[in-house]
């Protein structure tokens, strides 16, 4: 990279040599590249898709890492503000040619300029996530806000204030036909989801431990037990429901697990999750922003398994 050669001297030398086996989940995600910085062994991460959320990447490199046992520096075309400051946050190396150098095992940090954003973004309203996540699973077609309103049970104004919360972030677009209200945009469900992660928050708030003969059959599964239904994960012992209030449980509840044989774990969502659900369990896409974080390689293959599910029905809706 003649960047790094140009301002900082660093000479870097590709290898030829591949780079050691890791999962193919990573590497439909990155093309890695083994090379030597100044002598030092390390591997350029190019991403093949929109960046995921930095939780995510950071999962990644610590997987390539012990795969390869060097340094991993994402090299992405582009980094908007908020995408640089959670980088930096958690200390992931990356390159943005002519741009941005941050490479910590070398205690180097330069940075000439950065795209957009450079206002805080606001927190996504729970109306504009639950818009958004709808508006993907209905393919990324025409969708009238009008019949969202009635769908999603919200106000016209509250409707209102998500589409253009989600047009300001540059997820969707808008137009009008005649008095109508028409949210489009032309990616597809897929793009839109992985790009959309990274203002995506966590749906579940927090989890307290209720007693099992407490638990109402009209709550939903969520967590591992939700997850062991739409993947070949096997259920866990520990049952999860998700619900939109747990004040029910106030005087009942604790916020340790203490007894998994007598408790049930009981999220509190920052939407309905029934608004999303169809069946027993909630969302998929939903699920997978609850699960995000999630360390555990099982994990991830499940929620990978379950997508892929996801993906390929709302496909086969739209052909």
């Amino acid at each position: 990279m003649e960047y790094l050669k140009s301002v900082l001297g660093i000479h870097v030398i590709y290898h030829n040599s591949g780079v050691a086996p890791v999962t193919n989940y990573i590497h439909a995600r990155y093309r890695l590249q083994e090379v030597s910085l100044d002598g030092m062994r390390a591997v350029f991460a190019y991403p093949k898709t929109e960046l995921d959320s930095v939780n995510a990447i950071k999962k990644h490199f610590e997987r390539i890492q012990k795969s390869v046992n060097a340094p991993t520096v994402l090299v992405p075309d582009r980094l908007t503000y908020r995408q640089r400051e959670y980088l930096l946050r958690e200390h992931i190396p990356f390159v943005v040619d002519g741009r941005q150098i941050y490479l910590p095992f070398m205690a180097i940090y330069l940075q000439e300029r950065h795209d957009g954003e450079k206002a805080e973004i606001p927190d996504m309203l729970p109306s504009a996530q639950l818009l958004l996540l709808y508006y993907i699973y209905h393919g990324c077609d025409e969708l009238l806000t009008s019949d969202t309103v009635k769908i999603l049970s919200f106000t016209a104004t509250s409707i209102s204030r998500a589409s253009r919360q989600l047009e300001n972030l540059g997820l969707v677009k808008t137009k009008k036909r005649g008095v109508q209200k028409i949210i489009f945009s032309d990616r597809e469900p897929r793009d839109l989801f992985e790009i959309a992660k990274n203002y995506l928050p966590n749906p579940v708030k927090r989890t307290i431990y209720v007693p099992k003969t407490e638990i109402r059959k009209e709550l939903l599964m969520s967590g591992y037990t939700a997850l062991a239904e739409y993947s070949m994960l096997n259920p866990p012992i520990l049952k999860c429901f998700a619900a939109g209030s747990i004040a029910a449980w106030d005087k009942s509840s604790s916020v340790r697990l203490q007894n998994p044989e007598e408790q049930c774990a009981v999220e509190l969502w920052r939407y309905d999750p029934k608004k999303l659900a169809v069946g027993e369990s909630v969302d998929r896409l939903s699920l997978a922003l609850a699960l995000r974080e999630d360390r555990d390689e099982r994990i991830e293959d499940a929620v990978s398994e379950m997508l892929a599910d996801v993906w390929r029905e709302i496909d086969d809706k739209r052909n």
